[in-house]
């Protein structure tokens, strides 16, 4: 499928602009804007293309259900049962904690619609786990896959997260009105600072 993936991946005139080449064995990868259902066979193709086949995503539940759950479970998946009050991000951590090697790639808007904050469950999950953020960003405009270099959760939560949405909100995707931008980032801090 690689090959088929990649003949595809370049006959659209798609790109890279960075490397998966020298990545640990855990990681969590964060792709973003996430506004569109191309999103996602896009992404099944950057990871067969990149050779990071383990990396794993989370879906909502209902993707996993009869007649596509198994499509989405054989492609790697795990279902997010998002109604209910569950510790998701301690779930997680334990996957990586029983684990020698493994990596999720996670959407941080949580849907493709508009959302005027990116979800910070990603972010907790590395830095209880002790594991790096890779941030991915597919750029419709420049029709580049767009990777940084990995990068550990310091202590200092607004400045981290200052730079991942600086990241992501230069980066076009295929609905740009619903992408990221730093009014995200505002909303954000005013969200911490209220739970503080």
């Amino acid at each position: 499928m690689r090959i088929f993936y990649n003949f595809i991946f370049k006959s659209l005139g798609w790109k890279f602009k960075g490397s998966f080449d020298e990545l640990p064995p855990k990681f969590i990868i964060i792709v973003a804007p996430h506004t569109s259902n191309w999103d996602f066979p896009l992404g099944i193709m950057v990871r067969s293309i990149a050779k990071i086949h383990a990396t794993r995503f989370l879906g909502k539940s209902q993707l996993f259900k009869f007649p596509y759950g198994f499509i989405f479970r054989a492609l790697g998946g795990y279902p997010v049962e998002r109604t209910k009050d569950n510790n998701l991000v301690d779930a997680v951590v334990d996957i990586f904690s029983s684990k020698d090697q493994f990596s999720i790639a996670l959407a941080p808007e949580g849907t493709r619609s508009k959302v005027s904050r990116i979800k910070t469950g990603f972010y907790h999950i590395a830095k209880k786990a002790n594991v790096p953020i890779v941030l991915v960003g597919f750029d419709f405009k420049e029709r580049t896959i767009v990777i940084e270099e990995p990068f550990y959760p310091t202590e200092i939560i607004a400045d981290d997260f200052r730079y991942i949405i600086q990241f992501f909100a230069s980066i076009t995707g295929k609905h740009p009105e619903q992408g990221v931008d730093m009014g995200m980032y505002d909303s954000l801090i005013t969200q911490l600072e209220i739970e503080k």
